[in-house]
């Protein structure tokens, strides 16, 4: 029988874990699979071993495992397989099957401008600073790249940053203050992260210590909409037709 994880990344703030659970079980009516659980990766509960133990107990046979992630970074290449494969010795009749996260996606970005939208009337000389996670490997720098000129291309604006919450130069914080020294008369902080947690709580206390004469609008997290739900749906029947994982990854 058919079973999809998710895994979710997790994270110490609840609001943040039930967000990402509630955004799965909105999509969960797209994918045509009788079994879905969902777990994390750290920091929240269940463990991606409950999650794959959940799907057996449950009569699993194949099993689908969806990073849910906006970029594929260390925690989809390395971080969540070191933990499949561990978990998966526990279980070992089980064929998994391993898919991609969101990704680069066109239609990400016009939830971003819908984001900017819902804060604000865009003006023609806006000032944006895209906020991103953040990763120690190379193809996180080379996504935003790629976000960036959609994003430029979609809006036309021309004054567009980009600030990492960690491990990535340049750090939010520099870049938010390289911004601001400019004084534009209209800054969007655009967080491109699924949902609530630290790091826009992070985000939040910074940006209220700026003094600006101009308007400066935190804009919302990307959330749940239909648009990024049919992604996640086209990611599990993508990852359905590949081939099991031979562990270890």
């Amino acid at each position: 029988m058919k079973a999809v994880l998710y895994i979710c990344h997790g994270t110490r703030v609840k609001e943040g874990a039930k967000q990402a659970a509630d955004f799965i079980k909105k999509t969960m009516p797209l994918v045509d699979a009788p079994i879905q659980e969902i777990c994390y990766l750290e920091l929240s509960q269940p463990s991606i071993e409950e999650g794959l133990r959940a799907c057996i107990e449950r009569g699993a046979t194949d099993i689908i495992a969806i990073p849910f992630l906006l970029l594929t970074a260390g925690h989809a290449k390395e971080d969540i397989p070191t933990e499949l494969s561990h978990a998966a010795k526990q279980f070992p009749d089980a064929v998994i099957r391993y898919g991609e996260p969101l990704g680069v996606h066109e239609q990400i970005i016009d939830v971003l401008i819908d984001r900017m939208k819902e804060a604000a009337t865009i003006q023609s000389d806006a000032t944006v600073l895209l906020v991103g996670r953040g990763s120690s490997d190379p193809a996180t720098k080379e996504d935003f790249s790629r976000i960036l000129h959609l994003f430029k291309e979609k809006t036309k604006l021309t004054d567009v940053y980009i600030g990492y919450m960690a491990a990535c130069e340049p750090a939010f914080e520099d870049a938010l203050g390289q911004v601001a020294a400019s004084n534009p008369k209209q800054l969007f902080i655009v967080p491109y992260l699924l949902f609530t947690g630290v790091l826009t709580k992070s985000m939040d206390r910074a940006i209220k210590k700026l003094e600006l004469d101009g308007d400066v609008h935190l804009c919302r997290h990307l959330g749940y909409t239909p648009v990024i739900g049919h992604i996640l749906a086209e990611r599990v029947e993508e990852a359905a037709q590949s081939e099991p994982v031979c562990f270890p990854l």
